[in-house]
Parts: structure tokens; C-alpha cells; sequence
């Protein structure tokens, strides 16, 4: 599970170094859709007024994360793509009944939820990474599951890019950098891992 978990550190959260330069290019993208609902979360959790008025329109709630649990971001982004609707139509009563709050703040919010290639972003991000999410819960348990990983693990690579390449609309002898990326990253932290069991 910590394997499957800095995986998804390496695709949600990563660093524009030289040495990181093509994967930043081709997900730092992520990186922005991520803190974008991180922003909007916080704007609504922070202030009590906002949070109750949010409770009217959804009965779902906002949830914290864990800094160091990555699977957190892609439940994030699912409770928000569920709540979409209600946010959509919290957002259009917030700049006349809120008093005090930034203007900046609102704009964004109200911005981003209506956006609908945003929303558009969090559906592809959603696709193609809970399929890595999906194995972390089957490793999270007290019961012995590596063997089960293992069955997966091939599935899940192919499951991901067909996703991806389905978005791009490629065909399977086509080139797909982002695809290139992403597979890299599984690739170094599931050999990585091999590593560790074989010494």
C-alpha cells in the first residue's frame, strides 16, 4: 500500500525540478485541478456561515485529508464531482449573503464550479487514477493480499491506458506521452518495491 500510495504522490504532487522536468510537464496539470478543490474546500470548511449554507444545498459533506495519504486527493475529487450539482447552485447565492468574505475567494470558488472544463479535468483524473485507488484498498486490510496485487497489477496498467488513451483519442499503435509518463511512474515504484521484497 505505501508503494500504490507514492505513486499517487508522483502524479498529484509533483515537483518542477530539472531532473522532473517531463513528468511536470505532462501532470503538473493535476497538480492544479488538486489544489484547486483543495482552495474551494478550505474556503467552504473554514467558515462556519459558508459550511452550514453548503449543508442546504447537499447533504453530503466535504471531507478532511491526510497529508500523507495521496488516495485522499482522489476521494476529494470524487465527493466533489457527487456534490457538483449543489455546489453549482451554493455558489450562485454566496456573493449577496455572505458578509466579509474576500472577493478574490468567492470569484474563484464561483468560477471553478462553473467551469465546466474543470469538472471536465476531475472526470479523467478520477478515471485513470482510481483504478491505482482501487488497488490500495484491496491492500489495505490486516489479511495478507501482496498475491493479490500481483494478479492486479498487469490488469490495472492496461486499465489505465486504455482510459488514457481513450481521452486522447488514440489508437493503440499511437504514441501518448502522458500515458508514457504516468506508466513510468508505476513502473519505478512497482520495481522499486520488487526490490525491497527480493533483498
Amino acid at each position: 500500500m505505501h508503494t500504490l500510495n507514492f505513486t499517487l504522490k508522483n502524479i498529484f504532487a509533483v515537483k518542477n525540478t530539472k531532473a522532473n522536468a517531463l513528468v511536470y510537464a505532462q501532470c503538473s496539470w493535476i497538480t492544479e485541478v488538486s489544489n484547486d478543490a483543495l482552495i474551494m474546500k478550505n474556503f467552504i470548511m473554514n467558515r462556519s456561515m459558508r459550511f452550514v449554507m453548503l449543508n442546504d444545498y447537499s447533504k453530503m459533506k466535504l471531507l478532511a485529508m491526510a497529508d500523507t495519504r495521496f488516495a485522499s486527493w482522489i476521494i476529494m475529487l470524487k465527493r466533489f464531482k457527487v456534490i457538483k450539482r449543489n455546489l453549482q447552485d451554493w455558489s450562485l447565492v454566496i456573493d449577496g449573503t455572505c458578509i466579509g468574505m474576500m472577493m478574490w475567494d468567492t470569484q474563484f470558488v464561483e468560477e471553478k464550479v462553473l467551469d465546466d472544463l474543470w469538472w471536465d479535468k476531475i472526470n479523467y483524473i478520477i478515471a485513470f487514477t482510481e483504478l491505482i485507488y482501487d488497488m490500495i484498498r484491496v491492500t489495505d486490510t490486516d489479511k495478507p493480499s501482496l498475491h493479490l496485487v500481483y494478479d492486479m497489477w498487469d490488469t490495472t496498467i492496461e486499465k489505465v491506458k486504455s482510459v488514457i488513451y481513450r481521452h486522447e483519442e488514440k489508437r493503440e499503435t499511437e504514441q501518448s506521452l502522458f500515458y508514457d509518463v504516468v506508466y513510468q511512474i508505476l513502473e519505478d515504484r512497482w520495481n522499486n518495491s520488487n526490490t525491497h521484497f527480493n533483498v
